[in-house]
């Protein structure tokens, strides 16, 4: 686990309000975790970014308190999960985090121009998976099986020609998340874009933070990768399994998945590893 050295700010549009806010990274006591701090209320409320703030999932995953929502973390709660930044305090003025380009590729380049090259000494051995666990949605699921390593591996399949079918694997302990999966960006169908704005959704969303496709052709070429729609769903998984803290040893794998899918199988999973716990505490 690595630490902030100094904070880190960004600021843009977020994709469903349209609104612009401002983050401000800070360093977080060890042990803290991440979480959101809304400093454009009155109260100053705190946000976990933990599965028991999950709240709602349609095109983002959106957190919230008592007091306090923030929604679409998943990008920077993936660079900072994969960047190995366990504890962080997350300044907010507003409810949705900017979606910059799209991608997480900021988010990571201005964490590593402010990570602190020292370890933490507070790292927690990581936990292996040892039985398969999976969760179904008709033909989508999420699953984690056994593995000596951490692994992710995803599929889409959509009837545009220009998706289509795609799988990505990438492995996180020899492959860089900055270069392989960071830049990918978010996606979509250009047929949906006039029915989610009359639903109050990506209200914020442009040819310049979205890829847009029609079923034939992208609208926007050129891609960061042949496969760069798949390489977003599995930041999408790396953000929403961030949730749970710290990530176990596994093959995670996902086929059509949902940020629903993909929190839901987190709690499925949390659940597991507690049980193993209690039952391991209960042996001893």
């Amino acid at each position: 686990m690595t630490t902030l050295a100094t904070p880190l700010e960004k600021s843009g549009i977020g994709l469903h309000s349209g609104e612009t806010a401002q983050v401000r990274v800070l360093p977080g006591n060890p042990g803290d975790g991440r979480y959101f701090v809304r400093t454009d209320l009155a109260d100053i409320p705190v946000v976990p970014a933990n599965l028991d703030t999950v709240r709602q999932t349609q095109l983002c995953t959106e957190l919230v308190t008592d007091t306090a929502k923030v929604r679409t973390v998943e990008h920077l709660l993936a660079a900072l999960s994969a960047t190995g930044i366990e504890d962080a305090r997350i300044e907010i003025d507003g409810e949705e985090v900017p979606l910059l380009d799209g991608s997480a590729k900021e988010w990571v380049e201005a964490i590593q121009a402010s990570v602190s090259a020292a370890k933490s000494p507070h790292t927690a051995p990581a936990v292996k998976i040892d039985v398969p666990l999976w969760l179904y949605d008709g033909d989508a699921f999420v699953a984690a099986l056994p593995s000596p390593e951490r692994r992710l591996s995803y599929g889409i399949d959509f009837e545009s020609r220009a998706i289509g079918n795609q799988w990505h694997s990438w492995s996180p302990d020899r492959e860089d998340f900055a270069t392989e999966i960071a830049p990918a960006r978010t996606f979509g169908l250009a047929h949906q874009v006039e029915y989610l704005r009359s639903t109050g959704l990506i209200k914020g969303g442009s040819l310049e933070n979205a890829l847009v496709c029609d079923r034939d052709r992208w609208l926007n070429p050129p891609l960061r990768f042949v496969n760069e729609p798949v390489r977003h769903k599995i930041l999408d998984l790396v953000g929403d399994l961030s949730l749970l803290g710290s990530f176990p040893i596994a093959h995670f794998i996902a086929y059509k998945a949902s940020h629903s899918l993909h929190t839901q199988f987190a709690r499925k999973l949390r659940s597991h590893l507690t049980e193993r716990a209690g039952a391991a505490t209960e042996e001893l």
